[in-house]
């Protein structure tokens, strides 16, 4: 008999595996702060149970090994909630841990890490639980065969199908075919019983190649046959309605949202798959191609009849439609909810808390948020340091904050909004707040400002310059957070796909982060200016306002130009010169366009030949040699196919690298 190749599911292995651990870790820190219930104990079987089983098609005898030990210590909860503490949740955790090291494993195609310590941890906490109370039911996989009794009719479910499947004898992979089937019938709804049960047809032990399963669907008859019969030597031997309920009210099936207590019949899968992310931004960098083409076709009927130039822009108006619409569809495409970061921040908070000894509720508000991924990915780690900062530093230890008046378990809330065409996300605490003076002291002390310039610095900067390279107020560095990304760090993600960092925080009241996000990093918008004989682009984002004065009425402060701005004064340099290239024959006392940016210095004039005015691009990525050139970060093609350079105005009037302090955490 052919052996079996199972590489083709592997990636369905990784990203479902994964799906159930990521929910198994979150639903085990919300249990642990909530009440602890029979259906919850439940959920956390269910998920262990899950991974277990498609490890054991896959054939990974060890992950299936650790997660059948995971499995008995859980059905053993299940006969006592109450031994349910947080010796056993933090067991659990290092489990799931350890499963998911195996997955990562799998993927890397290396060998699994040794998980015979912990199943030996395992085991025993499943010995010392003597069993109590009748062991709460299961019914996925339960043993009895499907019989005629059934459930009362509730009114508000679906109807429920008995539907009786055969694999063929030829089959070369029975167990693989059957359960191919009852994944299939699972998306039509929600899945109870199988006899026999659910391991037994994976392993294809079926009497006569048949088995049973109930499905409670809204699905017609035709439809579940239609659906039997897209599974390979499985054949639909009966199907019978077993559960008639009254219909479902219109009301309720126009509900968009349901309670976690609903059983709502799984339909999207149907319509949902999964796409590579190289292969989506492939799909973007063609629809911006597209897009340029069509200007670039625009651009050529310029030089055509005025009869034929308004003939073919009527053509280019609906091309340029449709590219547009196929381009907002990709954009669509590649929008991810937020809360792929979020649903990892409970488990990061509890395990912080637990280690640096606070008491923590955190609150997570917007989640169902999207971004364009590739903004998400960027802040996977910033979140997270913000998260660490505001447990290690800002959030007192218990004892502290009830000296202070405070309830001796603080608060962090992460909370994500729309705001225009931006979105904030806000990690907010309720701890100590920030001691700008410290700040000030500590940034002259580095000779990143000057006294005087300390002294009549902005509470707004002064709170900024703790994401300085260099600078940390930390007097301990703790295995929390005075390692790895600092909040310089943070500040370069949020500034590198287009955002704004932004801290507010007030003494003993609390601190709250603030980046302000664009809602993709495929289009900008930017100001182009002409420098010499090239056309730059600035980032709308960066620019603060455009002032235009002769070079010959610019003040001097040590011997160096500056812009009066508002109340303050700004540095005033020559974009030509920060980018060394060819400068115009200049007359100081003729007037010039002077547009004030943000840098990571703070606000600085450029000096520039002419502003052509603003349009929105499409952002291409730099390639090797230019990715290496400081003060660029991307490029673009206009309409008439001139390619123009985007200035990476943060770091424009930044030293050399070398030349600055080495980071650090803040």
């Amino acid at each position: 008999m052919a052996q079996w190749d199972t590489s083709r599911y592997t990636s369905l292995f990784i990203s479902e595996a994964t799906e159930h651990l990521e929910a198994l870790s979150k639903e085990l820190v919300r249990l642990e702060q909530g009440e602890v219930t029979a259906e919850a104990i439940d959920s956390l079987f269910r998920h262990a149970h899950s991974v277990k089983g498609m490890a054991g098609s896959m054939g990974f005898e060890a992950t299936t090994a650790l997660g059948h030990k995971l499995e008995d210590l859980l059905d053993r909860v299940r006969t006592t909630p109450t031994r349910f503490d947080r010796g056993v949740a933090d067991l659990v955790l290092q489990a799931c841990d350890a499963l998911t090291a195996h997955v990562k494993a799998v993927a890397a195609g290396q060998p699994f890490p040794d998980a015979a310590p912990l199943m030996a941890q395992l085991v025993a906490a499943t010995q010392s639980m003597r069993p109590g109370t009748t062991p709460l039911p299961f019914k996925e996989n339960a043993a009895p065969p499907l019989v005629e009794t059934t459930p009362a009719p509730e009114s508000n479910l679906p109807p429920r199908w008995l539907i009786s499947l055969k694999v063929s004898a030829s089959s070369a992979q029975p167990g693989v075919r059957g359960f191919l089937a009852y994944k299939r019938l699972g998306s039509l709804g929600n899945l109870f019983r199988c006899a026999p049960s659910l391991d037994e047809v994976k392993a294809g032990k079926l009497q006569g190649g048949l088995f049973a399963v109930e499905l409670e669907t809204t699905e017609t008859e035709a439809n579940i046959q239609k659906t039997v019969s897209q599974v390979a030597d499985v054949t639909l031997v009966s199907i019978e309605k077993v559960v008639a309920p009254p219909p479902v009210p219109a009301a309720e099936e126009a509900r968009p949202e349901s309670s976690p207590g609903d059983r709502v019949v799984g339909q999207e899968p149907q319509r949902t798959v999964r796409v590579k992310t190289e292969l989506l931004d492939e799909f973007l960098d063609l629809a911006g191609e597209l897009l340029l083409a069509t200007a670039g076709v625009r651009e050529a009927g310029r030089t055509l009849h005025e009869d034929a130039r308004s003939q073919l822009n009527v053509s280019v108006d609906r091309l340029h439609g449709l590219v547009r619409g196929l381009h907002d569809k990709v954009m669509e495409a590649r929008m991810t909810p937020v809360s792929v970061i979020t649903d990892r921040l409970p488990r990061a908070a509890r395990d912080i808390a637990r280690r640096r000894g606070r008491e923590i509720e955190l609150i997570v508000a917007g989640s169902e948020v999207e971004l364009d991924r590739a903004i998400v990915d960027e802040l996977n780690d910033p979140v997270l340091h913000l998260l660490r900062n505001a447990i290690d530093h800002g959030v007192e230890p218990p004892e502290e904050r009830r000296m202070r008046g405070k309830p001796p378990r603080g608060t962090v809330k992460v909370s994500v909004r729309r705001a225009s065409d931006r979105v904030l996300l806000e990690v907010e605490d309720d701890g100590r707040g920030m001691d700008t003076e410290r700040l000030k002291t500590i940034a002259v002390e580095r000779g990143l400002i000057t006294a005087e310039q300390a002294k009549d610095l902005p509470e707004r900067d002064a709170l900024l310059l703790s994401a300085a390279p260099g600078l940390s107020t930390a007097t301990t560095v703790t295995d929390i957070s005075g390692r790895g990304v600092g909040m310089d760090a943070v500040k370069r993600a949020v500034e590198q796909v287009g955002g704004t960092l932004e801290i507010i925080s007030k003494r003993g009241v609390g601190t709250t982060f603030r980046l302000s996000l664009p809602l993709t990093v495929a289009m900008v918008n930017l100001l182009l200016v002409s420098v010499g004989d090239d056309v730059y682009g600035l980032p709308i984002g960066k620019v603060a306002g455009v002032v235009e004065t002769t070079r010959a009425t610019l003040a001097h402060s040590q011997d160096l130009p500056v812009l009066q701005f508002g109340q303050a004064v700004v540095p005033a340099r020559e974009l030509s010169a920060l980018l060394g290239v060819p400068a115009r024959l200049h007359d100081v006392n003729a007037a010039c366009p002077f547009v004030v940016v943000e840098t990571d210095e703070g606000r600085v004039a450029l000096a520039v030949d002419a502003l052509l005015g603003q349009e929105e691009v499409v952002l291409k990525a730099l390639r090797r040699p230019l990715d290496k050139v400081r003060g660029l970060s991307g490029v673009t093609v206009l309409g008439n196919g001139r390619p123009v350079f985007i200035l990476d105005v943060a770091r424009i009037d930044a030293p050399a690298p070398h030349a600055r302090a080495a980071g650090g955490d803040a």
